[in-house]
Formats: structure tokens, C-alpha cells, sequence
């Protein structure tokens, strides 16, 4: 979850720009062995599109947690843990953004060929009946796929510093 300096600053953000501006949520992890077990370290970001043409704002926090799923190669457990953090950052910031078009975005591929595939009608309804918005996929779910995906990699670190939560 934002804390609320993260949520002031998002709101700051917002405050100055235009009914324009887009809202997109998304949320990926890493799997990584820590000692005698997986863990996963989820990335959940926002990124505002300011007015549509002035760039991008990007907040964002991190978690690790153990990893139950037993098959790496079919990653359900954590793939819906995933849905479940991004849908805890919509609607912590739901009654905030209501003026502005948001999209909800999953690091899942339909593709059958991909593990993640296992879980994107599962994760898709989860989305879809907390939040009453159909969520974006791969290939079009640019906001997991890549910002999320950056961080939970440790990409941006340095570029935006880091904000964890145990």
C-alpha cells in the first residue's frame, strides 16, 4: 500500500493537471531464493500521463514475501498476488481519480504457450470484479510489462530511490 506521503505527493501531482491526464496501475515481481525458501519482491506502480502530452509521473512501492507457488514454470500464486496489489492501489486511490481515465494493467500473457497464461482469466475476473475495470494484458499492458517490471528488477534505484515495505 502508498503511504501517505506517497498519496500527498500523488495528489500534489494530480492537482495541477487537466481531465486529460491518464492513470495507469500496474504490478510485477521477481522470484528470488533467500535462504531455505523463494521469495518474490513485487514492484506496484502508478504512472500518470500528465495532460496526455507532458510526460509521465511515476510512484511506486516494493514488498518481498515468501513464494509458495511449487512449479516456477506456472507461477499462480504469484502472478494473483500481483492482481491482488494492484487492485489495492486502485482503490486506495479510487476516490481521488475519479475525473480521470485509468487503466489497470497485468504482467500476463493469454499466449498458452507462456506460464503465465494459467492465470489470466482467474486474475482478469479478480481485476475486473473488485475494481468494475477490465484490465490490460500483454501485449498492451505497458505499465507492468515495463515500469513495474524496471523497478521490481531493480532498474530504477537509483534514478528514483527506493521505498520498501517488509
Amino acid at each position: 500500500m502508498f503511504e501517505e506521503d506517497q498519496i500527498k505527493q500523488i495528489l500534489d501531482t494530480l492537482g495541477s493537471l487537466n481531465s486529460r491526464t491518464r492513470i495507469y496501475f500496474g504490478c510485477d515481481s521477481i522470484r528470488k531464493w533467500k535462504g531455505k525458501n523463494w521469495h518474490a519482491t513485487y514492484a506496484t506502480i502508478v504512472a500518470i500521463h500528465k495532460n496526455a502530452n507532458s510526460g509521465c509521473a511515476l510512484f511506486y512501492y516494493t514488498s518481498s514475501e515468501i513464494d509458495y507457488d511449487n512449479n516456477a514454470s506456472k507461477p499462480r500464486m504469484r502472478l494473483m498476488n500481483e492482481a491482488y496489489k494492484v487492485c489495492e492501489a486502485y482503490l486506495q486511490l479510487q476516490p481521488f481519480i475519479s475525473k480521470y481515465k485509468s487503466e489497470i494493467h497485468l504482467d500476463i500473457n493469454t499466449e498458452p504457450k507462456f506460464g503465465s497464461s494459467c492465470v489470466a482469466k482467474e486474475a482478469s475476473g479478480y481485476v475486473y470484479g473488485l475494481t468494475g475495470q477490465k484490465p490490460k494484458l500483454k501485449p498492451d499492458s505497458f505499465a507492468a510489462s515495463c515500469g513495474a517490471h524496471g523497478i521490481a528488477h531493480g532498474r530504477c534505484d537509483n534514478i528514483f530511490g527506493n521505498i520498501s515495505q517488509k
